[in-house]
């Protein structure tokens, strides 16, 4: 015979479960961007509307912009946008997009590979690499 609490624990636990496979499940971008020697990370969530989402400043010389477009578990693309910053205003140097089915491994692995940019007058160099979590491939 089972008391209150056997049946109280096991709701608990299925409960627990149950909020652990959504919060897993739900789809994060987590790029490692590198510029001059110093690493930034920066995340992304799914966002409904792309347009409000901030660039980051990357030590002063460049912006850059992961963008995930979905809805709960759902994502419909990532967009990536890399600027250099100029005197003027920042200038777009890669824009790119990823569409599902993501050629990913169940792991995590990279989504973009390590991707090596060089802008400005002086070339100089922005790295990055993004893996995108909780999606299936």
């Amino acid at each position: 015979m089972h008391d209150s609490r056997t049946y109280s624990l096991a709701a608990f636990a299925l409960t627990t479960l149950a909020f652990t496979h959504a919060a897993l499940a739900t789809p994060k971008l987590h790029c490692d961007v590198t510029y001059a020697g110093s690493t930034q990370t920066i995340e992304a969530m799914p966002v409904a509307d792309p347009y409000p989402v901030a660039s980051v400043d990357i030590g002063g010389r460049f912006w850059f912009k992961p963008v995930m477009v979905g809805q709960g578990s759902r994502v419909d693309y990532v967009k990536l946008y890399a600027y250099v910053d100029t005197a003027s205003q920042p200038v777009l140097i890669q824009e790119i997009k990823y569409l599902p089915p993501f050629a990913i491994a169940p792991q995590n692995l990279s989504l973009t590979g390590e991707q090596h940019l060089y802008a400005g007058h002086l070339e100089r160099e922005l790295i990055y690499n993004c893996a995108l979590q909780g999606v299936q491939p």
